[in-house]
């Protein structure tokens, strides 16, 4: 989150008030665990109040040194399984930086698709303004 280019939250959050996002009452919170050492984080929440409540959404952080292992995708897994437990009908992920092709394929692969693209929604720190993708995938 701290480099700024793949989440649309503010990187100069000081560490509690992250933490307080993450874990705020409205959220579920887990963590990935590799050798006793946390190398990720997901949480998962419904999208919307009253009748969009059977759509959730998550948001994913893997440890820099922890990429390319898996992780993200152990994340994903666990929480698409975890949400249809709950009763969850449907996952929506809001705002998918389209630079950050990593998670995109990763979601395709997954099951999801792009069903929408907000033109220029996000400012990157190397690529200026780019795209957000809404992006479904139904239980």
């Amino acid at each position: 989150m701290r480099e700024g280019g793949t989440y649309a939250i503010d990187p100069a959050l000081r560490a509690d008030e992250a933490l307080g996002y993450w874990t705020s009452a409205d959220k579920e919170s887990f963590v990935a665990e590799d050798e006793g050492g946390i190398v990720g984080t997901y949480y998962l929440r419904p999208n919307q109040a009253g009748g969009g409540r059977h759509v959730c959404n998550c948001g994913y952080v893997t440890r820099a040194e922890a990429r390319g292992r898996g992780v993200a995708r152990a994340m994903c897994e666990h929480s698409l399984a975890y949400a249809a437990s709950r009763g969850y009908r449907a996952m929506q992920f809001n705002f998918v930086v389209s630079t950050n092709t990593h998670a995109v394929r990763l979601w395709q692969a997954l099951g999801f698709e792009i069903v929408g693209r907000i033109p220029e929604a996000f400012c990157h720190p190397e690529h200026a303004y780019v795209d957000a993708f809404v992006m479904h995938r139904f239980l």
